[in-house]
């Protein structure tokens, strides 16, 4: 459940995108990820189990800015659902390259302190955030060439937009217990 919390302020945007202005979608959007912050914080919850979240405000921000300041601009309306997809893409390449996937904090959430430093464990959270950060990128960069080159397939880039989210979430579900069966068969070798 973590993982879909923290998408909630992206979901909300992509949900209220071409049924509401574009500025109060952003802005929607970025209440969300602001309440979602400061509640997690409340709770005592952690940056390092925020890192989306944190990063929905960064983006949301400079998008409802963007929104407002050019409420007529199709470029806004058309361009931002592939340009937060590739932010994501980069909140999450860049927790790699950081050594600190993004998924590791709300895994840790989820799993005893003894295995927080495991080598099976930090594997299983490189391997879950690539797979996120793949989808981003794919969702982006697919959903800008879908608007470029045919903007009339807006049900190509919602279905592109959906598979890029639950394909990944389906993944981190899935892949945890085959990590460990697997790691598990090997040590019996």
């Amino acid at each position: 459940m973590g993982h879909i919390r923290s998408f909630v302020p992206w979901i909300a945007v992509a949900l209220l995108t071409g049924t509401v202005d574009i500025r109060w979608a952003a802005l929607t959007g970025l209440l969300l990820a602001v309440a979602l912050v400061a509640t997690q914080r409340r709770a005592g919850r952690g940056w390092d189990t925020q890192v989306i979240e944190a990063s929905a405000v960064l983006f949301l921000a400079a998008y409802t800015a963007a929104a407002f300041a050019a409420p007529h601009s199709t470029a806004v309306a058309h361009y931002g659902p592939p340009l937060s997809s590739l932010w994501l893409a980069a909140t999450a390449w860049g927790s790699l390259a950081l050594g600190r996937p993004f998924t590791l904090g709300v895994a840790r959430t989820q799993a005893p302190e003894h295995l927080w430093n495991s080598p099976l464990f930090l594997r299983i959270n490189r391997v879950i955030t690539t797979v996120w950060a793949a989808a981003f990128t794919l969702s982006g960069i697919g959903g800008a060439l879908l608007r470029h080159y045919r903007p009339d397939a807006g049900d190509a880039r919602t279905l592109l937009t959906v598979a890029a989210f639950a394909l990944p979430l389906l993944f981190t579900v899935r892949y945890p217990p085959i990590a460990r069966a697997r790691h598990a068969a090997s040590a019996e070798a």
